[in-house]
């Protein structure tokens, strides 16, 4: 059993309320606002035991570093900002796949990644300004 400390806890909190898939760096950063000593070394010790006790899942995108996510999770889609880096969950699941492979083949899994802007990166930088001021 893993002792629950104030920066395990932290992690916990992080991951919960981004309800997003999350990277080290991004749960270390967001983490330190509660627990500012916190370090990335605590980071990955706890995300691999998150893992190992089925609490949080691994996402892995193409040509990416692992970033992690509440398991339990319905089958669901991804949405990475090519401005901040960011990754999204998109809710929904593609239906009656089979329909879409070549004749006599069968599809066994598949995945989707959509790539584009986030709502705070495509809106242009004035105005955001505009936005923030009033």
């Amino acid at each position: 059993m893993v002792r629950q400390t104030a920066q395990r806890s932290a992690i916990r909190e992080v991951l919960k309320e981004a309800d997003r898939p999350l990277s080290p760096p991004e749960i270390l950063k967001l983490a330190q606002l509660i627990v500012p000593a916190l370090g990335l070394t605590t980071v990955y010790r706890t995300v691999n035991n998150l893992v190992e006790t089925n609490w949080l899942a691994p996402v892995h995108l193409p040509g990416e570093a692992t970033r992690y996510e509440l398991a339990g999770k319905p089958p669901h889609y991804f949405f990475r900002c090519r401005g901040c880096g960011a990754v999204f969950d998109v809710p929904g699941r593609m239906q009656e796949i089979q329909e879409h492979v070549p004749k006599g083949f069968v599809a066994t899994a598949h995945e989707v990644f959509l790539y584009g802007l986030c709502n705070g990166c495509s809106i242009p930088a004035e105005q955001r300004a505009r936005t923030m001021g009033s």
